[in-house]
């Protein structure tokens, strides 16, 4: 029988020597899993090892590569110190331990909690493993976001790399000092700006005298800042200068949670309401006077122009050049719009310059949009063929896929109550670990009932949108004979387009349209 050992270490209980050598931990773990395997006679395949990743991190490299092997049958059995060093998630517990490593022929053991899928008797104690693992996991992230809330309300730093500008006091946590290097440079943007200089331009003048931009400006001084993988990456650009002049953290406020955690469960990160952010006045020392602060709030306030849903945001955040991959801007001369690449006048040589009129630009697409349509398109087997609704009856599907899930949850919940309940009659559980482990079977089972109502509540509204929406002609005529784009054709069909220089001695623009579908 061959073994695979997997051991993961987290970065809360990490002890490294050296940050080249395995933790401590982690060794412990290898020669406890080794003598084991050892003493059943087990012929070793290969040893898997995470460090400094959590048991709720599914990008886990070794773990990855772990379960293509497992998939590969290239070993027979998993052996890992406990259930949890596998996974922390009851979810990842029912898809591989008690799911697919049956299927491809894996055994699964963890020694400390005795888990072992050859072993069909204590199938309800990995199941209870999983879930106050599940629990742990919550309660941890609930724990850490009080006490993250907590030093944000009481105006604390708290992120990993103070902003441009700042450096984080080495005698007291959580408070900014000023770093005058690069102080100097902000007080520089805001004295240009409030002279009358524009965020282009004012790029440009830093860009011409070398002035590294702030991502550049943390690696140069040593901070491991993930630096962007694209061209000029290194050129202070348009949103670096415009993100600069309203953040008031440069007037000695603190403002923070501009971003929240989607789940406990995914590093993904979304935009929170400006209302539910956390702002503290004066927790540091200004870089820049209210006076000329209020000066440059009131210049930008008198350049924001009206956003038009029109013509000019027909192709916003749509349009890249084709040379350095940034996001063209719109601009507007003798009343008619262009797209120009955004990095066109920030340096000297920083990009060909790729230039579009948006005329131009919606002309190309609908003449590209009506030629596929005609070539590979046959409108009456369309209308009779292709379901409508499409992101709707997507989210049915979901819905129906979480709905289905739910309900084989709730079932396991049962059925678990009710071998509990058997597990007493025998004699084999006592009175009171009967009531704690029914209670929290029956607290999660009702959970997930309300789930389910939610949810056909919402199927039911879904099917009713669906059913009002079968205009299978119209949407049809939409797509195909087109005479002008709009915004939700363009959000709908189109993932970007790539615009490169116009050709010499012509007055073609190539294009490159990437589709969504």
């Amino acid at each position: 029988m061959k073994v695979a050992i997997y051991c993961r270490l987290s970065e809360e209980d990490r002890n490294k020597q050296f940050e080249t050598d395995d933790s401590n931990s982690i060794q412990n773990q290898k020669s406890m899993l080794l003598q084991y395997a050892m003493e059943q006679g087990w012929e070793l395949y290969n040893i898997y090892s995470d460090d400094d990743y959590t048991g709720s991190d599914r990008r886990r490299p070794e773990f990855n590569r772990l379960l293509k092997d497992a998939e590969q049958h290239k070993f027979d059995i998993i052996l890992c110190k406990t259930q949890s060093r596998f996974t922390r998630e009851l979810e990842l517990v029912e898809k591989y331990i008690h799911g697919l490593f049956p299927i491809w022929g894996i055994r699964f053991i963890s020694i400390v909690d005795n888990a072992d899928t050859a072993n069909k008797g204590n199938k309800k104690s990995r199941q209870i493993n999983g879930l106050v693992n599940e629990w742990y996991l919550e309660d941890m992230s609930e724990n850490i976001r009080s006490v993250l809330t907590n030093r944000r309300e009481n105006g604390f730093h708290i992120g990993a790399f103070a902003l441009y500008g700042y450096k984080k006091d080495p005698d007291q946590k959580g408070h900014l000092i000023i770093d005058e290097e690069a102080a100097t440079v902000v007080r520089e943007v805001f004295t240009l700006f409030s002279q009358g200089y524009g965020k282009t331009a004012i790029a440009r003048m830093l860009n011409d005298r070398g002035i590294p931009n702030p991502t550049e400006y943390k690696r140069l001084h040593g901070l491991r800042y993930q630096q962007p993988k694209t061209k000029n990456s290194t050129l202070w650009k348009y949103f670096a200068i415009s993100d600069m002049l309203i953040n008031e953290i440069y007037i000695g406020n603190m403002v923070q949670g501009k971003y929240g955690s989607v789940s406990y469960k995914t590093k993904q990160n979304k935009p929170r309401p400006k209302e539910q952010w956390y702002r503290v006045e004066g927790t540091h020392e200004p870089i820049i006077d209210r006076e000329l602060w209020d000066r440059v709030q009131a210049l930008i306030k008198q350049r924001a122009k009206p956003f038009d849903v029109g013509t000019i945001g027909l192709f916003a955040r749509k349009a890249r050049c084709a040379n350095c991959g940034y996001t063209m801007r719109s601009s507007k001369n003798h009343n008619k719009h262009y797209l120009q690449c955004s990095n066109r006048h920030v340096a000297k040589d920083a990009c060909i310059g790729s230039f579009i009129s948006v005329d131009k630009l919606e002309r190309l697409v609908i003449d590209e949009l009506n030629r596929l349509s005609a070539e590979y398109l046959d409108k009456d087997e369309l209308e009779q063929n292709i379901e409508f609704c499409d992101n709707l009856q997507g989210q049915k599907n979901r819905l129906l896929s979480d709905i289905a899930a739910y309900e084989k949850k709730v079932a396991e919940y049962s059925k678990g109550i009710r071998e509990l309940y058997m597990d007493k009659v025998k004699g084999l559980l006592s009175e009171s670990d009967y009531v704690a482990m029914s209670k929290d079977f029956t607290t999660e089972r009702d959970r997930l009932e309300r789930v389910i109502a939610d949810g056909e509540k919402q199927l039911s509204e879904l099917e009713e949108k669906i059913a009002a929406g079968d205009n299978r002609r119209e949407l049809i005529e939409q797509y195909t004979n087109l005479e002008h784009l709009t915004r939700e054709i363009v959000e709908t069909l189109i993932d970007y387009i790539s615009v490169g220089k116009r050709i010499p001695g012509t007055r073609d623009v190539p294009i490159e349209i990437h589709w969504n579908f």
